[in-house]
């Protein structure tokens, strides 16, 4: 059978491709700009406390920008010079350095607050959130403050973080991050409110208890008590610090600018609050309004109310802790419902960041929990004060050469309280970085 003429025609080959071309293509100049994303313009504060920009030398460039912004105030008032302020954090820059700073911090959020940062090594700082500020009237009828528990902060740790974007053009991007909650910043902008110098220093950590005089007649024990002591004496701060707060107690002592010789506070952790606490919504939901009366039985008039009868009107919702327990004096610890106990002020955190409760740059190795909340008690008798009269009032205890108390202070707020090294008000820092 012969083929059919239509299966036996030569079939055309396809058309040739045009050749392409083997030289390296040429990336955009408006892409090209984007793997450059450092200049060598100076960053702005807003671009440094937002982790966008790189310092090199970071106290040179505070030292600096602080030195512009200072003001001129009356010379009665506390101030530590720029010189004074660079020295103080070159001096504890080591691995037992024991600095600490008082943050007066104006949150968009969690309002007007105080932020106490303990260095407890090289780079690392554990912080609590003071709502109502630090006490100074030994006779004021509410001693006791609360303080929560924050994440760890770090000192100054400039890092770096290599982030590769794998696509066509291959681009390979460097994010330069210094984290702004560090012992050296004094700034303002929308997203994080004003953060004000309230007081810097350094730190003692005391005895847990006040050792009592010791008799003409000592004993063995007061023998190993006393070597004890010594032995303390050259353990360093920081070292102190980190055993009394794993032992939830420390008597700490800050020698600062500001606040007066000797003063002297406890942060006690309530054995309720040993585990973490969980981040208590923004809003407390509000009951719905019930229709119904519900009729209480009335106690019988021959039996009288017992001390349970007082704990009946605590709500296990509210967020503010019950009192903690005297320990040495009577305390009366302030707990006014007012007080917004979240100050989480980190609305934009990292998984890291959650994880470990530390911020990029620093490192918790303490144990510190987030949002725990501490007792803290004006120690008034390792402050210089004694009690005298039938009514127990407390005054400047004259028999301690130097070391007797000192004139009551009061946390003023924001209106009135000026940074230690600027002279500014919470006002003329958000003035000066452009926050309205």
């Amino acid at each position: 059978m012969d083929i059919p003429h239509s299966l036996a025609r030569d079939i055309s080959p396809p058309r040739m491709s045009k050749p392409r071309k083997t030289s390296e293509s040429v990336i955009p100049d408006r892409k090209r700009k984007r793997s450059c994303p450092l200049t060598s313009v100076e960053p702005t504060l807003a671009a440094i406390e937002a982790g966008k920009a790189k310092i090199e030398d970071h106290l040179a460039y505070f030292k600096e920008h602080l030195s512009k912004a200072s003001k001129v105030t009356s010379a009665d008032a506390p101030r530590l010079s720029i010189e004074q302020f660079a020295d103080l954090y070159q001096k504890n820059q080591h691995d037992h350095g024991h600095h600490f700073v008082v943050h007066q911090h104006n949150h968009p959020r969690a309002g007007v607050h105080y932020d106490l940062r303990l260095q407890f090594s090289a780079s690392s700082t554990m912080s609590f959130a003071i709502p109502k500020g630090l006490l100074g009237n030994p006779n004021s009828k509410s001693i006791g403050r609360m303080a929560i528990e924050t994440r760890v902060h770090n000192l100054w740790v400039s890092h770096f973080l290599l982030i590769f974007k794998d696509d066509k053009l291959r681009v390979c991007q460097i994010l330069c991050v210094s984290h702004p909650q560090n012992n050296l910043i004094e700034s303002a902008s929308h997203k994080t409110g004003s953060l004000l110098i309230w007081d810097t220093g350094t730190y003692n950590i005391l005895p847990r208890s006040i050792n009592k005089p010791l008799s003409p007649q000592t004993t063995d024990e007061e023998d190993s008590n006393s070597a004890s002591k010594s032995k303390s004496n050259t353990t360093p701060e920081n070292s102190k610090l980190i055993s009394a707060f794993q032992s939830h107690h420390i008597r700490l002592r800050l020698h600062g600018t500001l606040l007066p010789k000797n003063y002297t506070i406890t942060l006690r952790l309530p054995s309720t609050n040993y585990l973490q606490r969980p981040n208590p919504p923004l809003q407390k939901p509000r009951r719905p309004k019930s229709t119904r009366t519900l009729k209480l039985k009335r106690p019988p008039a021959n039996e009288s109310s017992t001390d349970s009868d007082s704990d009946s009107d605590f709500d296990p919702s509210d967020s503010t802790p019950p009192p903690a327990p005297p320990e040495q004096d009577s305390v009366d610890i302030d707990t006014d419902t007012d007080v917004d106990t979240d100050v989480d002020t980190d609305t934009d955190e990292t998984t890291q960041t959650h994880l470990t409760n530390a911020y990029p740059g620093a490192t918790n190795s303490i144990g510190s929990m987030h949002q725990r909340h501490w007792f803290l008690a004006f120690d008034r008798r390792s402050s210089g004060f004694t009690q005298r009269g039938k009514k127990g009032v407390w005054v400047k205890d004259n028999d301690k050469e130097g070391e007797g108390g000192f004139d009551a202070f009061l946390v003023r707020g924001r209106e009135y309280e000026r940074s230690v090294v600027t002279g500014r008000l919470a006002a003329e820092v958000e003035s000066d970085e452009g926050v309205e």
